[in-house]
């Protein structure tokens, strides 16, 4: 008999909508702050790129300015965002990470 092959493991399926915008980031993390921009944002998430990639399971935070235009709003609209890093990579010389968002708050 031959042996059994294991399943291959399986990404998360995604199921919200992204959309692709490139946004000025800063993102706090326990090591420090740094600057990153999106690539792109869901409700759940966004993939970001930065010279520096918090750990994997590491938590973040972020306030990040979403336009009017997306946001069917007369001006911009500012959330607060904490959340952590689900994994990162390396993609044509960039460093990216994507990050799911636990909470997040509207800001006046």
């Amino acid at each position: 008999m031959g042996q059994r092959q294991k399943p291959k493991e399986q990404s998360p399926v995604r199921t919200a909508v992204r959309f692709p915008m490139k946004l000025p980031l800063q993102v706090h993390t326990e090591q420090g702050e740094l600057q990153a921009i999106t690539e792109n944002i869901s409700a759940n998430g966004l993939l970001f790129v930065s010279d520096y990639l918090p750990e994997v399971d590491s938590r973040i935070e972020f306030t990040i300015a979403m336009p009017s235009a997306v946001m069917g709003s007369a001006t911009d609209v500012t959330i607060h965002c904490i959340g952590r890093v689900v994994r990162h990579y390396l993609d044509g010389g960039e460093k990216k990470a994507a990050a799911v968002i636990d909470e997040y708050f509207l800001k006046a």
